[in-house]
């Protein structure tokens, strides 16, 4: 069989009942949209990166530009598509900004993500 040939059906049944019982289930379109939109922002390394080391600890754009070899203003730029999709927040502590992971959820994305590529 030739690996790019997709299997499929070689009939024409509509199983109803399954269909009907898939589709009571599905969240909305823009609940759908809004969850594509999450994995997008998990489809960059430096993001990545950012995520993994936020998940060890507490650290400000400085910290985290040493760490990845960056510059803080590359640092910046993907802090901000993280707190725009909720991934990170941030505190203030006299001039230095402080950024973690916004709640444990991205913790347990990160979890079944790499338990998921180990299999």
């Amino acid at each position: 069989m030739d690996r790019t040939e997709v299997d499929r059906c070689d009939c024409n049944v509509i199983h109803k009942d399954i269909v009907d019982a898939v589709k009571g289930k599905m969240p909305s379109e823009e609940n759908l949209y809004d969850l594509a939109e999450l994995f997008k922002v998990f489809g960059d390394s430096t993001r990545i990166k950012i995520l993994w080391a936020l998940a060890e600890s507490e650290m400000c754009v400085c910290d985290i530009a040493a760490l990845l070899n960056m510059t803080q203003s590359a640092i910046s730029h993907q802090l901000r598509v993280l707190k725009q999709a909720r991934l990170v927040k941030n505190r203030k502590e006299g001039k230095v900004v402080y950024y973690s992971l916004d709640d444990d959820h991205v913790k347990q994305i990160f979890s079944q993500g790499l338990s998921h590529i180990s299999e």
